[in-house]
């Protein structure tokens, strides 16, 4: 036997929880992203204009650097 709402757009407990979750974990993996690059950007900015030429990086491109993978600067 199955059970089904008669009202429109009604959605179970159980989905809506799980929607809930599913958007909380999407903004705690934005943060934790977020986090991380600037923590890259922090110790690339930390460096002398020397390590940075090292690694191919000038101090005014470490944005760029850092977020190379999401935008193409």
């Amino acid at each position: 036997m199955a059970v089904s709402s008669t009202v429109r757009g009604a959605r179970p407990l159980a989905d809506r929880v799980d929607s809930f979750f599913a958007g909380l974990g999407q903004g705690f993996n934005a943060y934790l992203e977020r986090r991380s690059r600037s923590e890259e950007i922090r110790r690339l900015d930390a460096m002398s204009d020397a390590e940075l030429a090292a690694m191919g990086i000038s101090r005014d491109r470490i944005a760029h650097h850092v977020f190379r993978d999401l935008f193409y600067l």
